[in-house]
């Protein structure tokens, strides 16, 4: 079943998974500690009496609610509120999230009461229930509870979008805590004529441009399961894990992917900016040593021969006038050609190595 996800699926279903978690550990501990107060203070509340089965009610509730928020939160709405400033975006957040939390309080604890008093919603004594729950202490504990799984996920949401999902995982579970050898694919990718780009735009409006790149670039990226390592200026570094770049050809796909959607949106470039981005791009395999690093701020990285290949072979794209160079390395790894075709410019003898790499142009066919 998972296998059958789209990369972009996997990828959105690991965004949100998170947030249900958030959620319902957040329940727990709040479940917890009420439980315990009540049983210290012997004082009666309007809370809803807990039994195993309004627990698992509630606990599958909260979880889904936490569902609920990631999946508008990753899926809709940073990306509808994305031109806004950051103060108009928390204002627009808080308030959307602040009438999404209160219809949950007045959808659930219903459903809860009902449940504990063995009855229907059409009992007038359920929504009696509701009423004292809301003029109550308890109706701000719960406030107090959402709101607290709320900024949890949310915080999670913001520290995982800047560090990458794949890489606050491996941060939090220490896998590059101690350095890996492993073999993966790198692509390196570096925007045609940005310096003359960015004299003719200004600093402002080719920041704009970049910032229009890069998301022209993402879901061919996400779709075919690659990883962006770092923005260098106008250059993205991306990266996958030697399995996944090799299987059906990802990262050639990825490459020809993001040319055509940069074509797709030329109209649009060319009408907000005044010209077309278009990129060169450089692929190689390796070894490559991964590790966690950094005194200040952690991160993790890359280092490898391969690293260094892969640049120079990008360098070789302005040489030979080709848009995208493929490494010997990597081309013997890849099954066959499916909409392209290999042509040798013969073996280079790149900065900084003593052995020569044949390099291979990528000649796309139209689709």
């Amino acid at each position: 079943m998972w296998s059958r996800l789209s990369p972009r699926a996997r990828r959105n279903t690991l965004r949100i998974l998170p947030f249900g978690l958030i959620w319902f550990l957040v329940d727990q501990v709040f479940t917890i500690s009420d439980r315990a107060t009540a049983a210290s203070s012997g004082v009666a509340n309007t809370a809803i009496e807990v039994d195993l089965g309004i627990y698992l009610f509630a606990s599958i509730a909260v979880a889904s609610v936490g569902f609920l928020v990631g999946a508008i939160e990753l899926l809709y709405l940073d990306r509808r509120l994305a031109s806004l400033s950051l103060g108009r975006k928390l204002v627009a957040k808080t308030l959307f999230y602040a009438a999404l939390l209160a219809g949950v309080i007045l959808v659930t604890f219903p459903l809860a009461a009902a449940m504990e008093m063995d009855t229907g919603l059409g009992d007038g004594r359920v929504w009696e229930r509701l009423r004292e729950f809301l003029a109550s202490g308890a109706s701000l504990a719960t406030g107090v509870q959402l709101t607290t799984a709320l900024v949890a996920s949310l915080f999670y949401a913001e520290v995982s979008e800047h560090l990458g999902p794949r890489v606050l995982t491996n941060l939090l579970t220490g896998r590059y805590h101690t350095p890996n050898e492993e073999r993966r694919l790198f692509l390196f990718s570096d925007m045609k004529s940005s310096t003359r780009i960015a004299e003719r735009l200004g600093h402002a409006q080719y920041f704009e441009l970049l910032r229009a790149y890069y998301n022209a670039l993402g879901n061919a990226i996400v779709d075919h399961g690659g990883e962006v390592y770092q923005h260098v200026g106008d250059e993205i570094i991306v990266s996958w894990p030697e399995k996944v770049g090799l299987r059906d050809s990802n990262c050639i796909r990825c490459v020809w992917r993001m040319k055509s959607d940069l074509r797709r949106q030329s109209s649009r470039f060319a009408q907000r900016f005044g010209v077309v981005p278009d990129f060169k791009a450089g692929l190689q395999a390796g070894v490559v040593t991964t590790g966690q690093i950094g005194a200040l701020k952690k991160e993790i990285v890359f280092t490898g021969d391969v690293l260094n290949q892969t640049a120079r072979i990008q360098g070789l794209c302005k040489v030979h006038h080709v848009d995208v160079l493929v490494g010997d390395e990597l081309k013997a790894g890849l099954d066959g050609e499916d909409g392209w075709a290999f042509r040798s410019l013969g073996a280079h003898t790149l900065r900084g190595k003593d052995e020569s790499v044949e390099v291979f142009a990528v000649d796309f066919r139209e689709e």
